[in-house]
């Protein structure tokens, strides 16, 4: 009934044909393996790319708020000292021109320094020091 031979032909038929299955499904997982990580690599410089861009885009515009912040805190310190100097010029005016604005900000000051020693300077640009009195507090 069966030929012993063609039995064993069949058999070796189909082990060659398993062990190329084999081999073949090795070499060809082998080939997709090798794909998929350049396809992953590929990938993630994409991604890192985007990224340094998207870091570059947000490090311009964090420069572009701190200038347009400087510029706006410089434009405020400005109106803010014009509005200084016109109020000092209304003052000054108001008490017969500068030298009446600084005995008005001398006599604000005495109001404020009260039970302090206060030195006032002579003619001779010198203040009159208080080494007596000093020296009588001491006895």
């Amino acid at each position: 009934m069966n030929n012993p031979v063609a039995s064993i032909l069949k058999l070796g038929g189909a082990l060659a044909f398993l062990l190329l299955v084999i081999v073949g499904g090795g070499l060809g997982s082998c080939a997709a393996y090798n794909s998929v990580r350049v396809w992953n690599a590929e990938t993630a410089g994409e991604a890192e790319l985007a990224q340094a861009s998207q870091n570059r885009k947000i490090a311009v515009l964090e420069a572009q708020a701190a200038l347009d912040s400087a510029k706006l805190k410089a434009a405020a310190e400005i109106e803010r000292a014009k509005g200084l100097a016109e109020a000092n010029r209304i003052v000054a005016d108001s008490l017969g021109g500068p030298e009446g604005y600084l005995r008005y900000l001398y006599i604000q000051n005495l109001e404020q320094s009260r039970g302090q020693i206060i030195y006032v300077p002579t003619e001779g640009g010198l203040p009159i020091l208080e080494a007596g009195r000093q020296g009588t507090a001491a006895n």
